[in-house]
């Protein structure tokens, strides 16, 4: 229940302390510690099952947010001759889909989200055909010499237009109606269930003409100069166009996503603690919440009542 609390709604442990104590069962912050801290050796073995398991995904999202150890942060301010060469801290999140299956991970620490996804993939089967990777267009989400299908977020080229609708509402609408056909099509898709292959036809047929419109449009824009290219929305148009193939990967490979949504919600597991609690202690605090959240948000994406599997596992 402690777990739960701190890891799956983000209740700080002084805060469970008052709560407990106004519901006369006083349970000091450190024993709390004591509990999820012993839990956590129990449960380890199940989450290096998950993290073999996710390594064999066909889908793998990975995103990250920023985090704070005040360990890790302490050895910031060491003179530079000691200090690390990195000093930002951040919590990766990724969603591996292994067939109807999705797994999360979260990892914290000073390695992005890429180097994170690198450390699971050398779990990989070498018989496997390389995963289709879904991020944003960040280097540092890549997986180093790891070769993965790339496809990136279709809703980060969104954003970038609803940031600018303020002043270019007439191009903006284009581009958010043509994008809402898409994702009205990818709905359909997912009521009528249909497999990998199917959706990939379907997109091709109903979404591909969209697309092709756009970026036409685009590529009009800068062609007929009726765009600045250093404008707002010519930044965003450039993003769009620099990163087309990657967008679209949805409509040439089967199972391709056309969002990073899923690891997105993910990571807010992380951002909830981060707002309620600010940070973890040590290093091998922040390794106790990772396991904790990776553990109930796969409980949670599969269906299953994460407090009734948390205490099964104890149990067996």
């Amino acid at each position: 229940m402690i777990g739960l609390l701190k890891y799956g709604a983000g209740f700080p442990f002084n805060r469970l302390e008052k709560l407990e104590g106004n519901l006369g069962i006083p349970l000091p912050a450190a024993t709390q510690w004591d509990l999820v801290k012993d839990a956590c050796g129990k449960l380890e073995p199940v989450f290096d099952t998950l993290l073999d398991k996710a390594a064999q995904g066909e889908v793998l999202h990975n995103d990250d947010t920023p985090a704070k150890i005040l360990e890790l942060m302490a050895e910031n301010q060491e003179p530079a001759e000691k200090a690390p060469k990195r000093k930002g801290l951040f919590t990766s999140g990724i969603i591996s889909k292994c067939g109807e299956q999705l797994i999360a991970l979260f990892f914290t620490g000073r390695n992005h989200a890429g180097e994170n996804l690198q450390s699971v993939l050398q779990s990989r089967s070498k018989q496997l055909a390389s995963p289709i990777q879904m991020c944003d267009a960040l280097s540092r989400n890549l997986p180093g010499e790891f070769e993965t299908i790339l496809a990136n977020c279709l809703s980060h080229g969104r954003r970038r237009f609803v940031d600018v609708v303020e002043n270019f509402p007439e191009e903006v609408r284009y581009v958010l109606e043509i994008l809402a056909q898409v994702y009205k099509n990818d709905a359909v898709i997912r009521k009528q269930n249909l497999s990998p292959r199917e959706r990939l036809i379907f997109h091709q047929q109903e979404s591909g003409p969209l697309m092709e419109a756009l970026h036409e449009w685009l590529e009009h824009q800068f062609s007929e100069k009726t765009v600045e290219p250093n404008s707002s929305l010519g930044e965003a148009i450039t993003y769009m166009l620099n990163h087309w193939k990657e967008l679209t990967l949805f409509l040439r490979k089967p199972g391709a996503p056309l969002d990073n949504n899923v690891c997105e919600r993910a990571l807010k597991k992380a951002i909830l603690h981060r707002k309620n609690a600010l940070f973890y202690k040590t290093q091998n605090g922040a390794r106790v919440g990772d396991l904790f959240m990776s553990l109930i948000h796969t409980a949670e994406l599969s269906g299953a009542n994460a407090f009734d599997y948390l205490c099964e596992l104890q149990r067996h």
